[in-house]
């Protein structure tokens, strides 16, 4: 009677596709942890963050507004943050982007019209290879 089937979806969402979305009328006060992909075109007065290894996006509306660090793998900002982003793998900052605060990154995109106001940091992805040699040879 039933089908089993009908119940689950048959492909993923499309790449893209927001798992959470924070509307522009809508205020959220505290930390906001994810995994996914968050939009934000509304008010987050607090740090947001996901899981590290997770390849989770947070991308921030042109009516977004970020008062708190923020610590995701990808980051797309359209609108504004004040405090630290740390994205550990992409960051882009579109036209009319402005953080007030330092910028953490590993691949940056910018594009004309985009401020920064703090510090560019790039985070060294490459692997570093710590010299260990056996007890014996250190003697010699």
């Amino acid at each position: 009677m039933w089908n089993k089937k009908a119940t689950k979806p048959a492909t993923k969402p499309r790449s893209g596709a927001a798992d959470t979305l924070i509307t522009a009328d809508t205020k959220i006060t505290g930390d906001v942890s994810f995994t996914g992909v968050l939009f934000v075109d509304g008010i987050v007065k607090g740090n947001i963050s996901a899981e590290v290894g997770s390849h989770s996006m947070l991308t921030i509306g042109a009516q977004g507004r970020i008062e708190g660090e923020i610590r995701v793998p990808q980051v797309n900002i359209y609108g504004f943050v004040n405090g630290d982003v740390h994205a550990l793998e992409t960051l882009n900052l579109y036209k009319e982007a402005k953080i007030e605060g330092d910028v953490h990154y590993n691949l940056l995109q910018m594009a004309m019209g985009s401020t920064v106001n703090g510090k560019l940091i790039r985070k060294d992805s490459s692997r570093k290879l710590l010299d260990h040699k056996p007890e014996d040879e250190k003697s010699k």
